[in-house]
């Protein structure tokens, strides 16, 4: 008897059609079958071997860029080097000061004559007077350098006044210039973490759309951002398409292979007692074993035809962007835009406040009046990079949303202000015209007291706002927004919720994250749930204390009740 006729009144059609291939014939239980190769028509079930390597689901080859997310990327490469060996002689130029306000006219003028002033007075109220002086002036010779200084071809003095707040060389200490002089220039990493010059650039060239304002919507009119938006919003629908489909193509894999071990299982067989050369029937749990096979056939057809629909989204939204990018390169390509990039300017300029916050250092020139930085400690990208892998490394989901029940890695926007002040900020924890793969903005201050607290603010503020909006209106009743909202208002406590919520963060991450208990017990049972550490830290956890078993074993618990 055949295996189709066993259990034929419980097997699909489709199912059977499946099965009849490989049936037919008495079964050979002396060893396992040898499946046949089934031919499949193309354009029924496209394959996918492609997947592998640095490529998308077409073949090509995916480009390493700081601006496209590639959802394939699962860690930080880690940064020995910090800085270069070779530095560089931009600043022994004696003509750095002149090159650096040259050109600026009117606002140049008054930034050297209130700087005379500012080093020269000796009076603490004239120079309190002169230093606020200094920062509105500042702030309108940025509108001047901002084109200059990041463009292709930037006047390097202007591009290090605007990227580090560098005016006069000879106002930091000969280490401290020979340390800016071998930070290095380009970003060689593909992380996206950005110097301002950096930023305006591929603001103006369109590569990034200008960060979100309250001001009105783009103009209709103005062709170039209106297609940059569709765009966008093409590419995050591509890359959620392309996510899924490698994610259905990973599970009907998992799912052939473990029909495979079963059809093994079934055709193992000890010898018939008092018969030396047949094969026993099959056993009770054999049995069990090929009713699972026709269920898991089944779930295999299921997830065929699952596949063809996310191939067909796939293809749909490849197109949709192939006929963006025509249009947008029928129109000239992406045409610098130099007054996006000031616009952007007041952005980065309200950025710069938030970091410092109101009773910090404003001032906006590098001078070792105010820096004290060794080369660990200060904000450029290396030990940025180093750090956001760091925070990752212990909140394992850091930078993940989830969409369609699967967790995609978006490593935000992170971009480098030169301020001194202590506080890394959230301006958006995603792109409004693509919410599903787009990158969030989160801003750091090269000059603070302590860099792996201001990342970990900024880290903090992105988790607090991505949660608050994938919450909705249910904000304050679900998830890690609405939990933690609900136990600040049973202990009655004061103060912004936000602000609450970073605090504690930083302790979870400081302090919790190595057995040191500084959270109340319910908001580590929020973290615990809401922020996860890795398996490695809650392994290690689990010895340390009683309070972290229970943890643990609550995780357990949902594991088999289905609702972690």
């Amino acid at each position: 008897m055949e295996l189709n006729d066993i259990f034929s009144n419980d097997i699909d059609p489709e199912i059977a059609a499946l099965l009849s291939d490989s049936d037919s014939g008495p079964s050979k239980v002396s060893a396992p079958p040898t499946p046949k190769k089934t031919v499949v028509k193309a354009e029924n079930s496209p394959k996918f071997d492609s997947m592998f390597g640095n490529m998308d689901v077409s073949g090509k080859a995916k480009e390493k860029s700081p601006t496209k997310v590639d959802l394939s990327v699962t860690k930080f490469d880690h940064i020995e080097k910090i800085l270069s060996d070779k530095p560089h002689q931009v600043f022994s130029d004696p003509e750095y000061y002149k090159k650096a306000l040259g050109g600026e006219g009117e606002k140049a003028q008054k930034m050297h004559n209130l700087l005379s002033k500012y080093l020269s007075c000796q009076d603490p109220k004239d120079k309190a007077v002169f230093r606020q002086q200094i920062i509105t002036a500042y702030w309108d010779l940025m509108r001047g350098i901002v084109p200059k200084a990041s463009g292709s071809n930037p006047v390097l003095p202007k591009k290090y006044l605007l990227r580090f707040g560098l005016l006069l060389p000879s106002l930091l200490t000969p280490e401290a210039k020979d340390l800016f002089s071998r930070v290095n220039d380009t970003n060689t990493y593909g992380e996206p973490v950005y110097y301002v010059d950096e930023w305006f650039r591929d603001v103006s060239l369109g590569k990034i759309t200008p960060s979100a304002t309250d001001e009105a919507k783009v103009s209709k009119r103005d062709e170039s951002s209106h297609n940059q938006q569709l765009l966008n919003r093409a590419q995050g629908k591509l890359q959620s398409a392309e996510n899924l489909l490698k994610a259905k193509s990973d599970e009907r894999t998992r799912a052939e292979n473990s029909i495979k071990e079963k059809l093994d299982s079934i055709c193992q067989h000890e010898f018939m007692r008092g018969y030396m050369h047949l094969k026993a029937p099959y056993t009770e749990p054999q049995k069990r074993t090929i009713q699972e096979i026709s269920e898991a056939l089944r779930n295999l057809v299921k997830l065929d035809k699952e596949l063809m629909g996310y191939a067909s989204d796939y293809e749909q939204a490849n197109s949709d962007v192939r006929s963006i990018e025509e249009k947008i390169e029928s129109a000239g390509g992406a045409a610098v835009n130099t007054q996006s990039a000031v616009t952007e300017l007041e952005t980065i300029r309200q950025m710069t406040k938030m970091t410092v916050g109101r009773q910090g250092n404003h001032f906006p020139i590098l001078t070792k009046e105010y820096f004290h930085n060794s080369s660990r400690d200060i904000g450029i990208r290396e030990n940025v990079i180093n750090t956001l892998a760091w925070i990752e490394s212990i909140d394992q989901e850091a930078y993940c949303r989830a969409y369609k029940n699967q967790l995609n890695r978006i490593v935000p926007f992170t971009i480098l202000i030169p301020s001194y002040g202590d506080f890394g900020i959230c301006w958006e924890p995603f792109d409004r015209y693509n919410r599903v793969t787009s990158r969030g903005r989160i801003a750091v201050p090269m000059y603070p007291k302590n860099l792996t607290l201001a990342v970990l603010t900024a880290v903090g503020d992105l988790r607090w706002q991505v949660a608050k909006e994938k919450a909705s209106y249910y904000w304050m009743e679900e998830g890690l927004t609405g939990n933690y909202y609900q136990y600040i208002q049973s202990k009655k406590l004061k103060g912004d919720l936000k602000e609450l919520f970073i605090n504690d963060y930083i302790l979870w991450m400081t302090k919790e994250s190595d057995g040191v208990q500084r959270l109340d017990k319910e908001v580590r049972a929020i973290f615990w749930r809401f922020m996860p550490f890795s398996k490695e830290i809650k392994a290690k956890l689990k010895t340390r204390s009683y309070v972290y078993q229970e943890l643990c074993q609550r995780d357990l618990n949902r594991e088999m009740s289905d609702g972690y």
